[in-house]
């Protein structure tokens, strides 16, 4: 995964289309602003702190606060009263020992904070990472903003054949124009309709009442963006991008994994770079699979005929060897 540009400075210009000029002021007079601390820090990611990371069109991720760092990690696993004596190598080996085996409670002692600006569809999904605390805006309190989700040309592709919530050659030509003006169109009147709903905007009638926001937001397309507030302990961080930072995970929900993969590579480094070695560069091997390994390494030519496992299997296991199936 290659560190993106935009991980040292965001372009103003791409500030300014995510947020409005009083959001950047905001952010601009937090970042100014520093307090002294006994607790750890990590320089690293503070001066990403409150900082907004472009996501597709008009997404963003901030980090808003965290706690801990990989000593925070090494100080739980050996429950010891400080960051002791011991050298870096000796607290990355014990952080690579603990991810090799799965031992999760210590890297629950370490939690961060996010400000996320997401398509709604890209948040149905991630909702179902129930291990954090979410809290997102309120359309039965706020009218949400006119800003739609329209993938990149090179994202816009037809049903896969051969997976079914997966994608397969790119649109081209008049066929991929025509979905991206149905998919202005659509998101377009959808809130045209959404603030006629409300009688809100330019066409509001002073003697009419709106319908409630609750009621009015239903009638939005899912590529509405919403934003919410989402907190998790590195465990569970680490959980939701081996899923969501994966190669077959959909593209959208995958661009925010991997911006937010950047800044826990910030956060903790140590424990990023165990991370990937063991749980996203690394593949699962089940028992069967296993056995047939050990036949080929004891010089047995194994077709998968006489593998004893099914031809998906058998193909995934050989991919992963980098192996013709």
């Amino acid at each position: 995964m290659g560190r993106p540009d935009w991980l040292c400075k965001p372009p103003r210009d791409m500030q300014r289309a995510m947020l409005s000029a009083e959001q950047l002021a905001e952010i601009e007079s937090l970042r100014s602003a520093l307090a002294p601390t006994r607790r750890a820090t990590v320089p690293a990611l503070e001066d990403l702190l409150f900082r907004p990371l472009p996501v597709l069109d008009h997404g963003f991720i901030r980090v808003i606060d965290y706690m801990g760092d990989d000593a925070a990690i090494v100080q739980a696993a050996r429950v010891s009263y400080g960051r002791g004596t011991r050298r870096v190598s000796e607290d990355a080996g014990l952080i690579r020992y603990l991810m090799r085996h799965r031992h999760s409670t210590p890297f629950e002692m370490c939690e961060i904070k996010y400000h996320v600006k997401l398509p709604i569809f890209v948040a149905r999904q991630w909702i179902r990472h129930r291990t954090a605390n979410v809290n997102e805006y309120s359309a039965r309190y706020s009218i949400l903003d006119r800003e739609f989700y329209i993938p990149a040309p090179a994202q816009l592709a037809a049903q896969s054949a051969s997976n079914r919530q997966g994608r397969g050659d790119v649109l081209e030509g008049a066929e991929a124009e025509n979905v991206l003006a149905m998919l202005r169109d659509d998101a377009g009147r959808s809130h045209d309709h959404y603030l006629a709903l409300l009688n809100e905007g330019e066409t509001r009638d002073p003697n009419r009442q709106g319908l409630a926001r609750e009621l009015a937001r239903m009638n939005l397309t899912l590529n509405t963006y919403t934003q919410w507030y989402w907190k998790s302990d590195l465990h569970n961080l680490l959980n939701f991008l081996s899923l969501r930072a994966d190669p077959h995970a959909q593209y959208e929900i995958r661009a925010y994994a991997e911006a937010i993969a950047e800044t826990v590579r910030a956060w903790v480094p140590a424990a990023y770079a165990a991370f990937a070695d063991y749980r996203l560069g690394a593949v699962t091997l089940s028992a069967p699979m296993l056995a047939v390994l050990r036949r080929m390494l004891d010089g047995e030519t194994v077709t998968q005929a006489g593998s004893g496992l099914s031809k998906r299997e058998y193909g995934e296991m050989m991919a992963a060897l980098g192996r013709p199936a």
